[in-house]
């Protein structure tokens, strides 16, 4: 049973990271002027708007996984030069 346990809290904990860090792109752009993130509806810490299908199989089956990337547009940025860094 603690195997299970741990397993199941470690699944949580990285599609909590993987919300927050795709969340933290998301809103990052947007301060910078960049409103794609938002009209997209991916402004939002739903992880079922940042979970990637595949990267959701593969983060059961061998441990590493990843997020739907957060769309951007940096020709809307207020300073491209600077913020697109």
């Amino acid at each position: 049973m603690t195997g299970i346990t741990s397993y199941l809290y470690s699944a949580l904990a990285a599609l909590i990271a993987l919300t927050v860090h795709e969340y933290s792109h998301g809103y990052a752009a947007y301060r910078l002027g960049d409103p794609t993130a938002k009209m997209a509806g991916r402004l939002s810490l739903n992880p079922l708007r940042h979970l990637d299908p595949i990267g959701a199989i593969c983060l059961v089956f061998f441990h590493f996984g990843w997020a739907k990337p957060v769309p951007i547009n940096p020709n809307n940025f207020k300073k491209p030069k600077r913020d697109f860094a």
